[in-house]
């Protein structure tokens, strides 16, 4: 029988504390640098995210030393819509700082570190924790509701089996999400060196055009001659499953959709026949610091889309959807939207300047033969995420059980076993 005890975080943390704004705010933010700093949109439910991350000077991180992290440190998001999201610092981004949107929890010898973590990341933990939010218009912890939170803690050797059983998961889908970036990278390889550089067709004959030589009997078009375009559906979403996924500018952050993640709306028959996302579209963020973002539907599943998203799809079965999804992917189209993009004090880019983008677009058997070449990887891709999202019920599944006692440790490490 598993003994717990229940304890409040500031009796088994050794430092609890947020940072700052650097001052000068995002001016004085890098894309490179000696010091990484760490925002509420780096930190997800489990899991740390590069993407957005910024670094700091010497100067700069001097005066967030207070909050300078230290392996194994957790991470809170305190304010916002994210406010609960909770993950383990990774150690391959230190040394690193916090701004005041995030929270670092630094435990006793006597807890482990990734215990605590799953524990806050447990859906009625989770829940208990949010009812002390305090701010009617934004949502905020303060340092004093993480400190007094209770968490029932067992021997520091349950806390370790029970953090090992749910990190074996983690560890599985961290590496399918690492696959999954190298798939990316093979198949991104492969356009630009069919595409950019014609590597396999050097010996053919080349021809002037518009957008330099490129080999003879290949088109230059804008991209509207090859696409149709349409702006998405316009709703509230809810975690309720009251209807079709409904997808939002902030579920394509890795171009690839995890469909546990998306939430769901509410939609009339009429509206979802016209709104249905179908295996093959592709979507592009038209607003907002995402502009420009890409995600690709690769699989069947009942799922609509929102209004800041522009739907592309290929107006004939010729052009491959793979070649389409790696073209507005590539540096070239993105430096486009960058460039391109309207408004001054909100970026922005609407369907018309989306597609009034020049592409060389090769005979059909050869674009055929492209598509062919990488559909293995993107096939490949799409398991793994499926993989994922099974791994994670299964985790989640286990974490409130093994929580309560109810799952024995050493049955689920045999499950785990079995699974894995």
């Amino acid at each position: 029988m598993i003994r717990w005890e229940v304890k409040r975080i500031k009796d088994i943390a050794i430092k609890v504390g947020s940072g700052s704004t650097p001052r000068g705010g995002q001016k004085v933010y890098m894309e490179e640098g000696p010091y990484a700093l760490i925002r509420s949109q780096n930190i997800y439910d489990y899991e740390f995210k590069k993407d957005g991350l910024v670094f700091i000077d010497e100067e700069q991180a001097k005066k967030l030393k207070n909050v300078a992290l230290q392996e194994n440190d957790i991470l809170l998001n305190i304010t916002g819509d994210s406010v609960g999201r909770c993950c383990i610092v990774p150690k391959e981004i230190l040394p690193a700082r916090v701004n005041q949107h995030v929270a670092i929890i630094r435990v006793d010898e006597n807890t482990n570190p990734h215990y605590l973590m799953y524990y806050l990341n447990d859906t009625r933990n989770k829940e208990m924790l949010l009812n002390y939010v305090h701010g009617g218009t934004r949502k905020a912890l303060t340092k004093g509701i993480i400190e007094d939170f209770e968490v029932k803690i067992p021997s520091l050797e349950i806390q370790n089996k029970l953090a090992d059983i749910l990190s074996t998961y983690d560890s599985k889908i961290k590496l399918n999400l690492k696959l999954n970036q190298t798939l990316g990278e093979i198949s991104m390889t492969l356009y630009k060196h069919w595409f950019v550089d014609y590597g396999p067709f050097q010996g053919e004959e080349f021809v002037e055009s518009e957008l330099g030589m490129i080999p003879k009997g290949w088109k230059i078009k804008k991209l509207a001659e090859l696409v149709n375009t349409q702006y998405g559906y316009t709703e509230s979403a809810t975690e309720k499953k009251i209807g079709p996924h409904f997808l939002r500018i902030t579920d394509i952050q890795d171009r690839f959709i995890s469909w546990d993640k998306v939430p769901y709306c509410p939609i009339e028959e009429k509206n979802y026949e016209k709104y249905k996302l179908n295996k093959g579209d592709i979507v592009i963020a038209r607003t907002g610091n995402s502009t420009g973002a890409v995600g690709y539907i690769n699989s069947n599943i009942e799922a609509v889309y929102a209004s800041f998203l522009v739907r592309l799809t290929p107006k004939t079965d010729y052009l491959s959807p793979h070649f389409l999804y790696l073209l507005t992917t590539s540096k070239e189209y993105q430096l486009y939207i960058e460039r391109a993009g309207t408004g001054s004090a909100r970026k922005g880019a609407n369907a018309k300047l989306m597609t009034n983008y020049f592409v060389v677009i090769p005979p059909k058997e050869i674009m055929v033969a492209f598509h062919k070449k990488v559909d293995n990887i993107f096939e490949k891709i799409e398991k793994n995420i499926w993989e994922n999202i099974n791994l994670k019920n299964i985790r989640d599944y286990l974490l409130p059980r093994l929580l309560s006692g109810e799952i024995d440790v050493t049955k689920a490490k045999k499950h785990v076993e079995e699974v894995l």
